[in-house]
């Protein structure tokens, strides 16, 4: 059978026998981002309708072993700086501009701050990165900002910031009702968005929004008018966002109902951000759309 090379809306998150290491195509990263999955039991504290976790399948791992996420890392950080990674499919295709490692991303099956081990396991990736000769790698934790007040999370965090680490935090939402509606968790949404406030005054962040249809509806107008005001709320008491990251639906969720968004809606969400203003990127859905 013929393997077809990565493409920018492939994620999968396995990478030969590994256990936690992956590698990924990434369109907000313009790159290669090596990926960190630290919830490989795929238990998260959001179910958020867009996600393409199949959670009704059990994950095969229920802790996650610290000596063996160091050497598959290590050993991903050497075959990428050698580009022997890209030799067999599915690297080897990738067009040469995309072959350069912009990041190492804890990114997996769930949230990664939820993790006990979260700031263990961020020590490690400083040293393998260091070790590797790449100590300029930038170091990105994509979150919900659920437990961004947990002293340990914090200690990480701060770690981070001596070491090229970037929080890029989910907001999804601007109303409360929106948020549980898409993101389906119990944490209150005020609690997300002082996490956020909290973490964007200590260092500057980039915000992540996705933007969907659910059974055919896109979030109204109004929905769109509260998060921008989130936005200018978060900007106006302190909080230093230095990108917003706009964008659809690119790969197939765990729930069929959920489509994306066409890239006039995708670009009238980015108009209203840019007007707060803020800087924005877009990314759009699968091509086709």
């Amino acid at each position: 059978m013929k393997q077809h090379a990565l493409t920018i809306h492939d994620h999968p998150r396995e990478l030969e026998q590994n256990r936690y290491v992956y590698a990924v195509l990434s369109r907000r990263s313009g790159g290669i981002s090596i990926g960190i999955n630290l919830n490989p039991d795929k238990v998260c504290n959001f179910d958020c309708l867009y996600c393409q976790v199949d959670r009704t399948t059990p994950g095969r791992y229920h802790r996650v072993d610290l000596g063996i996420l160091g050497r598959e890392l290590k050993e991903i950080l050497l075959r990428a700086k050698n580009r022997s990674l890209f030799e067999r499919p599915p690297f080897a295709g990738i067009p040469e501009p995309l072959r350069e490692v912009k990041d190492i991303a804890f990114s997996g099956d769930g949230e990664p701050t939820t993790c006990p081990q979260f700031k263990e396991a961020v020590e490690l990736a400083i040293r393998a990165k260091e070790e590797a000769g790449l100590a300029q790698l930038k170091i990105v934790i994509i979150t919900n900002a659920s437990m961004l007040h947990r002293p340990k999370v914090k200690e990480a965090l701060s770690l981070l910031d001596r070491h090229n680490g970037e929080i890029w935090a989910k907001l999804d939402a601007g109303t409360e009702h929106y948020y549980k509606l898409v993101d389906v968790t119990k944490i209150p949404f005020r609690k997300i968005l002082d996490n956020i406030l909290d973490a964007a005054r200590l260092r500057p962040i980039a915000i992540q929004s996705l933007f969907m249809r659910i059974r055919g509806v896109p979030p109204d107008e109004k929905e769109i008018t509260a998060y921008c005001n989130r936005l200018r709320e978060i900007t106006a008491k302190g909080g230093r966002i230095h990108l917003v990251q706009v964008y659809t639906v690119a790969r197939r969720p765990a729930q069929p109902y959920i489509t994306p968004l066409s890239n006039e809606e995708v670009e009238t969400i980015a108009q209203q951000v840019r007007k707060i203003p803020l800087a924005v990127a877009v990314f759009y859905g699968s091509p086709e759309v």
